[in-house]
């Protein structure tokens, strides 16, 4: 680390990220992506907003008691239930943060909390001086601050820190303000604050400024920003983690700090969560995109061939993309697939590397190379990733075509012992195949979307199919992986359904 100012990295992926529609995790998920969030070096782990549910308690309960390293925050209104509530939850972290928050807009005020000025400060004045003799890190949250009357959010702030609070955050909630604007509001806040308690950014990205904004506010000052991984979250989303850390990393002579971030995790952060969720990414999506490092212009490809600094700013292999010349296949060893799994970031207990390496000699009696993107959707799959496989599929038969209805024959494997067989008919063969399913675990789910795509190139690419579920108003989404459509597609149904049951076991 040189002699640049630290910048620390709150992520909210698990919980403003989590709670975006089309994002939901299960606990294990959660899990996984907190000790993922560990490796890469995040300051704190906002885990989750434990009063909006038990299942959101329990979550951040557990991932306090994995998170050893990082901070973990628990977030919650400036309600006294609120702070005992999520003080419940992380007490029993080895690093526990308790972040609070309220809106100081007159907007919010009037339509949202129908308060005061006089109100609002005195809920911050009380909450915090609880939540303060709770927990020793206490952060306070301006919400909606930059729509805020400036006097006035400074009071706020100034109440907060009197109140006894650690870290004050700037919330720009709905997305609204300008770099300019956010430069000048962050360097008026830093000379006016009654004591030199560390500013955090919280963007949103509704007019595409999240990052230029996050940025302008480093350049102000402000000792901490708050992003998310990919860049999830409600609407437009947050800023995203890696956006801002290669940016600082990249250009660290113009804005001369230096970041926590362990850069070679970055992709794998990425396409773990990406995974998860079932929810890709664009193309176009910057430094973690497939066409991030991509270069089909002849211009482009001369220079690059000349030197790659012609039209790459970025190395691939520093956020964890790796270049390999080693060909895996079906005689690969254990050794070798263990060795290219280190060396692409992934780092597995011996029982998820054994079950891996299970599934990638499946796959590579199919395939005659094993590229990277294969292994990483190995290790993506959710029997890696430890999720209980009630139900797995023995074999399935498919009639169809354009002038007979599709009808499925589907033989599950019930708890590895008990094969159960059932017929259906549907409107094409994958509809025919879930009905057929629905038969054997005779579940009260509705299918809410289903898609393919291929995610390896040639002729025998492997099919990757998100199928997502409602099961007793729980949103559930299961993945699949085949070389073949039809099969990914009952992979990625018969996944969602043992997850449901997983969920009710849990």
């Amino acid at each position: 680390m040189s002699g640049n100012r630290k910048i620390q990295i709150l992520d909210t992926t698990l919980r403003d990220g989590e709670q975006a529609p089309g994002y939901s995790m299960n606990l294990k998920e959660k899990l996984e992506v907190a000790r993922q969030l560990e490796r890469l070096g995040v300051d704190v782990i906002e885990a989750g907003f434990p009063v909006s549910s038990e299942e959101d308690f329990h979550a951040v309960e557990e991932i306090s008691k994995v998170v050893k390293r990082s901070v973990v925050a628990g977030f919650g209104r400036c309600v006294m239930e609120d702070v005992r509530r999520t003080w419940a939850a992380i007490q029993g972290a080895a690093r526990p943060r308790l972040h609070i928050f309220i809106a100081t807009s007159e907007i919010h005020m009037e339509y949202k909390l129908k308060m005061t000025r006089q109100e609002v400060l005195e809920r911050i004045a009380e909450t915090v001086a609880y939540a303060k003799s709770l927990c020793e890190d206490v952060e306070f949250s301006a919400e909606d601050a930059t729509r805020s009357d400036r006097g006035f959010l400074l009071q706020a702030l100034n109440t907060a820190i009197r109140a006894g609070a650690t870290v004050v955050n700037v919330a720009d909630t709905v997305g609204y303000i300008t770099p300019p604007e956010m430069y000048s509001l962050v360097s008026w806040l830093k000379e006016n604050l009654e004591a030199p308690v560390p500013i955090s950014i919280h963007v949103h990205n509704d007019l595409g400024m999240g990052v230029a904004n996050t940025l302008a506010a480093v350049e102000a000052g402000a000792e901490q920003v708050e992003c998310t991984i990919n860049g999830i979250g409600e609407r437009a989303g947050n800023v995203a983690l890696e956006e801002v850390a290669m940016a600082l990393h990249t250009r660290r002579d113009h804005y001369h700090v230096e970041t926590g971030i362990n850069l070679r995790q970055i992709y794998r952060a990425s396409k773990l969560l990406s995974t998860i969720t079932g929810v890709g990414l664009p193309p176009n999506k910057p430094i973690v995109g497939a066409n991030a490092f991509a270069h089909e212009s002849g211009i482009h490809q001369h220079g690059m061939m000349a030197s790659r600094q012609t039209y790459e700013i970025l190395n691939p292999e520093e956020i964890g993309i790796y270049q390999s010349q080693m060909v895996l296949g079906k005689h690969s060893g254990r050794h070798a697939f263990a060795q290219r799994v280190e060396e692409l970031g992934y780092l597995l207990p011996k029982e998820a590397m054994d079950k891996a390496f299970e599934r990638f000699k499946l796959l590579a009696e199919r395939r005659r190379e094993i590229t990277d993107r294969d292994i990483e959707a190995v290790l993506g799959s959710s029997a890696v990733l430890g999720v209980k496989e009630t139900y797995s599929l023995k074999t399935f038969v498919i009639n169809s075509g354009t002038i007979i209805s599709a009808t499925a024959v589907v033989c599950l494997i019930k708890d590895g012992t008990t094969e159960i067989e059932n017929v259906a008919r549907g409107e094409g063969p994958v509809d025919a195949a879930f009905k057929a399913i629905d038969g054997i675990v005779n579940m009260d789910t509705k299918l809410e979307s289903w898609t393919i795509r291929t995610i390896t190139e040639g002729g025998d690419a492997l099919g990757e199919a998100v199928s997502k579920l409602s099961c007793n108003g729980h949103p559930i989404t299961g993945r699949g992986l085949a070389p073949d459509a039809i099969e990914a597609s009952i992979r990625s149904y018969v996944n969602a359904i043992n997850k449901a049951l997983a969920m009710g076991e849990s």
